[in-house]
C-alpha cells in the first residue's frame, strides 16, 4: 500500500475543499478542548483516499511529528479545527515519530496501529477483583485480530479509517452547467473528375507545286543558214522533267495545359446556443437561533 502526500497527489486539492487548506489547522482533543498540535500533512493511498494526517506535536513534544489515522479525526472548518477521536498524551508518546525521508512500509503502519488498538477506558479484570471482590466477573475483552501483510486492507478496521459522517456532515449544493462540445458530421462530397471534349482544330499548311512551262520563242538569228555538220537532226530525242509537289503531314502531339490542385480549407464561425439550467440554493430555517455561514 503506497501512501503518497495530499499535494503531489493533487496539486490543486483545494479546489475540493472551496478553497480550505487542511494543513496548517489546529489539532485538539475531544472533549478537553486542549490543542495538542498543528496539521502538517496528509497522506492518501493511490485512490486518493485521506488516510492519515501528519500532526506536528509542538505544543505536547517539542519537534515530533506523529501520524493521525482519518477515522480517529473529526474536521470542523466552521472553526478551522481538527478534534482527535480518543488520542491520549501516553499514546502520543508512544506513537513512532513520522520521518519523511523514510519510506512507509506495512511494519511501520503497524506500529502506528498497535498504538490506536489499545484499549482506552477500561479496568482490567485482575484490578477490578482485587478493588472489589464481590463485583460480579466482568467479561473478558476481545483479543485484538491479528492481520497479514498480503491481505491487510484499510477497511478491516473502519474504527482507524472510516469517515464517521455524524461528525463530518455535508450538505452539498448541485447546479448544471452547460457543456459544450462539438460533434463533426460530413455534409456532403465534391467529386472532382475529368472527361476527354473533342473540338475541329485549323491549321494552314503553304505547300509548293512544280509545274512546267513551254515557251517557244523565235530566236534573234532565226531564218540564217546553218552548216550540215551544225544541224544534227536526231529523231525520238527526249528531255525529261521531274515534276514535284509537297503535300500536308499534319499529326498530333498532346501537350500538358494546365495543373489542377484539390485542397481543403477550414472556415471559422461560432454558432450560440441556449439551454436551462438549474441551480441549487440553500434554504436556512434557524427560527431565532444565530447562524453564521462563510
Amino acid at each position: 500500500m503506497v501512501l503518497y502526500k495530499l499535494e503531489d497527489f493533487e496539486p490543486n486539492y483545494q479546489d475540493n475543499f472551496d478553497g480550505h487548506d487542511i494543513k496548517g489547522l489546529g489539532v485538539y482533543t475531544q472533549g478537553t478542548d486542549e490543542k495538542i498540535g498543528t496539521v502538517s500533512d496528509v497522506l492518501v493511498d493511490e485512490e486518493g483516499h485521506f488516510r492519515y494526517l501528519v500532526v506536528d506535536l509542538g505544543f505536547w513534544i517539542f519537534g515530533k511529528k506523529v501520524l493521525l489515522p482519518l477515522g480517529r479525526a473529526r474536521i470542523d472548518y466552521n472553526v478551522d479545527r481538527v478534534y482527535t477521536v480518543g488520542l491520549t498524551r501516553e499514546q502520543a508518546e508512544d506513537l513512532p515519530e513520522f520521518n519523511e525521508r523514510q519510506t512507509l512500509d506495512y511494519d511501520y503502519e503497524e506500529r502506528v496501529r498497535g498504538v490506536y488498538r489499545q484499549p482506552g477506558d477500561y479496568t482490567p479484570i485482575e484490578a477490578s477483583a482485587a478493588l472489589d471482590p464481590l463485583a460480579p466477573p466482568v467479561a473478558p475483552l476481545p483479543t485484538t485480530p491479528t492481520y497479514a501483510r498480503d491481505s491487510y486492507t484499510y477497511e478491516n478496521e473502519p474504527s482507524l479509517y472510516g469517515v464517521n459522517e455524524q461528525d463530518h456532515q455535508t450538505l452539498r449544493l448541485y447546479e448544471e452547467r452547460l457543456i459544450a462540445n462539438k460533434r463533426r458530421q460530413k455534409t456532403g462530397e465534391v467529386t472532382i473528375g475529368k472527361h476527354v471534349e473533342t473540338d475541329t482544330a485549323r491549321v494552314v499548311v503553304p505547300v509548293e507545286r512544280e509545274r512546267v512551262v513551254i515557251e517557244r520563242v523565235t530566236p534573234a538569228d532565226a531564218g540564217t543558214a546553218v552548216s550540215g555538220r551544225e544541224a544534227d537532226f536526231r529523231e525520238g530525242e527526249v528531255a525529261r522533267i521531274e515534276i514535284h509537289e509537297e503535300t500536308a503531314d499534319v499529326r498530333k502531339e498532346a501537350f500538358l495545359r494546365e495543373e489542377v490542385r484539390v485542397r481543403k480549407v477550414v472556415d471559422q464561425d461560432t454558432v450560440e446556443t441556449q439551454e436551462t439550467v438549474r441551480r441549487e440554493e440553500l434554504d436556512v430555517n434557524s427560527g431565532n437561533l444565530p447562524v453564521e455561514e462563510r
